[in-house]
């Protein structure tokens, strides 16, 4: 039945002790002798969480993908991972993407399988399963959860987190009720699935079908629609077939190349900057060196066309209808390396070659795009020696070029507690600065790089500021917000020796961030510089804060880059009692 020796055949196939063992076990579920035939064994990785909305859907896409494995004669075996909800989850799932990568990475090789489904949806559930699957090496074909449908109010569309900012800004303004607040918030989120605009969910879902790790069409189809489940049955089917023939395996799939085409699509879709930690953490995994220097090199030539929030008007639904990430991949075809293998078996210019754009406002043609360049930018400058990064396609043009004194917030108890005191002196022209809000610093590196404009600002019509920090901002977020910062403050980078009143110069058009303050003085301030105390003293977090890599090698743990196939001799060893 297979050309690949099966490695489930080491638990199940013995004809000893440990295979009774196996067998047995197995048996007390209900299963038969029949499954035990020599068919491939696939593994379906779900996040499910009634904690995480943006999965709790999975378990119905988790039958989808087994009743596609049983069909094509494999035998599925479903098993939970730890699942991360960024909105529930405190201070952040960033603190606990590696610990799901490690997660999936030790059940893929622990457990009895040849190939496996990664059921995934959430922000951080996606590149997690992605990574935890590329240092196993074990084939696997990821399928996501996709975005919920669009929230409506009053005839107006909403789409989550983008418009959540938005509609807290006007309360905060004065210029919207709690009533109105109150319904509005039952409106905008009426379904399972993540969030419908491009914010990081929905641009790590792009990138996994990119990178070639999904079936084409996966990212944007709304996670109701029942294409979805139609999506997910054909992946079981091809799991079953990449157990047989023994791949492709990620290592076969995630190559330079693939990554760039990443970029490329990342840039072309305005998508989030947290996509530039994950693809970073992703190819250390694969030992593909991926600096900061690439990211920029590649928006600078790839014009950036999709109209979605924040970055544009529409919404995933819209993507969808359009035709979805296959049509901007076509369009990119000359930009990208079209031979790139894909898990279906065929090239990624085999699989979007007769994708059609139904939408060209929400999709724009490469010679008409929405700009001429990429929606991320890289900065470097004596403020952030290892980079850092804007979303320029969500940021204000007028403030791209600026100018401005810091008004310094220690760390994010301190930001939230003066930001709207009139005695902090705050205007426009100012830029604020948030310190403590990194891997280390926070700890996690949290979403809190978009600092809320003051309310006495937000009265004013005052709607966008320059804000800098060493922490992440939401994918679905917007504003000249400058992030990443690197090294961070809580090591001692230059973002720690900012103090109120110094001038800082932002040029995105030259890529620069400049603390216009002296080498001398910064010199001073360097040497009575202390760090603070750890946040943790044991456990995970511990763990975490002893191994944790800076925002520019993707916050991944040092000891977990580069990859340990599982091979087919690997077994889980005597299991009996």
């Amino acid at each position: 039945m297979t050309s690949q020796p099966l490695r489930s055949r080491n638990w199940f196939g013995r004809q000893d002790l440990d295979g009774f063992a196996h067998r047995s076990w197995v048996k007390s579920e209900g299963f038969s002798d029949h499954v035990f035939d020599g068919r491939p064994v696939i593994g379906v990785a779900n996040s499910w969480s009634e904690l995480t909305n943006c999965n709790a859907h999975l378990r119905q896409v988790a039958e989808a993908v087994k009743r596609g494995v049983w069909s094509a004669g494999g035998f599925p075996l479903e098993f939970p991972t730890i699942s991360l909800g960024e909105v529930l989850m405190k201070p952040t799932t960033m603190l606990f993407r590696n610990l799901m990568a490690m997660d999936v990475e030790e059940c893929l090789r622990a457990y009895p399988l040849d190939a496996a489904v990664l059921l995934s949806g959430c922000d951080k559930t996606t590149p997690a399963m992605l990574m935890g699957a590329a240092s196993a090496d074990v084939p696997a074909i990821m399928v996501t959860g996709g975005p919920m449908l669009r929230g409506n109010w009053r005839q107006e569309e909403l789409g989550s987190g983008t418009d959540l900012w938005r509609l807290w800004g006007e309360r905060r303004a004065g210029r919207l009720t709690d009533e109105e607040l109150c319904e509005a918030e039952s409106c905008m989120s009426r379904s399972a699935g993540h969030c419908m605009v491009m914010g990081t969910a929905s641009t790590m879902a792009s990138m996994a079908e990119t990178l070639g790790m999904t079936l084409p069409g996966n990212a944007a189809i709304p996670a109701p629609d029942s294409r979805r489940l139609q999506m997910a049955e054909l992946a079981g089917r091809r799991a079953v077939e990449m157990a047989s023939a023994g791949g492709p395996r990620p290592s076969a799939i995630l190559t330079a190349n693939a990554f760039d085409n990443a970029i490329r699509a990342l840039m072309a879709i305005g998508g989030s900057t947290n996509a530039v930690i994950h693809l970073v953490a992703l190819a250390g995994r694969v030992g593909v060196p991926l600096p900061l220097a690439r990211f920029d090199e590649l928006s600078r030539t790839t014009p950036f066309v999709l109209n979605v929030r924040p970055s544009g008007k529409y919404l995933m639904e819209d993507f969808f209808y359009a035709g979805g990430l296959p049509v901007v991949l076509r369009a990119l075809l000359p930009l990208l390396d079209g031979a790139a293998p894909t898990v279906n078996g065929r090239s990624l210019a085999d699989n979007v070659g007769d994708a059609r754009n139904w939408n060209e406002d929400v999709i724009r043609p490469l010679g008409v795009p929405l700009a001429a360049e990429g929606g991320l930018a890289i900065l470097h400058g004596n403020l952030c020696p290892g980079g850092a990064v804007i979303k320029v396609s969500a940021a204000s043009p007028q403030l791209l070029t600026h100018r401005g004194r810091a008004v310094v917030f220690e760390d994010h108890a301190d930001l939230h507690r003066r930001i709207d005191d009139p005695g902090v002196a705050i205007d426009e022209t100012s830029v604020l600065v948030l310190k403590q809000a990194g891997p280390k610093g926070a700890p996690g590196m949290p979403e809190w790089g978009a600092a809320p404009v003051p309310a006495r600002l937000l009265k004013k019509g005052v709607k966008d500021m320059v804000r800098i920090s060493d922490a992440r901002m939401s994918g679905t977020s917007y504003g000249t917000v400058v992030l990443h910062v690197a090294p961070e403050s809580a090591v001692g980078g230059p973002l720690a020796l900012v103090r109120d009143g110094d001038e800082i110069q932002l040029d995105v058009p030259r890529r620069t961030l400049t603390l216009e303050v002296a080498e001398a003085e910064l010199g001073r301030r360097r040497a009575a510089w202390t760090p603070r105390p750890p946040h943790f003293s044991r456990g995970y977090g511990r763990l975490f804060l002893d191994h944790v890599l800076q925002a520019d090698e993707g916050c991944d743990f040092d000891f977990l880059r580069g990859r340990t196939p599982v091979k087919y001799e690997d077994s889980a060893g005597p299991s009996h009692a």
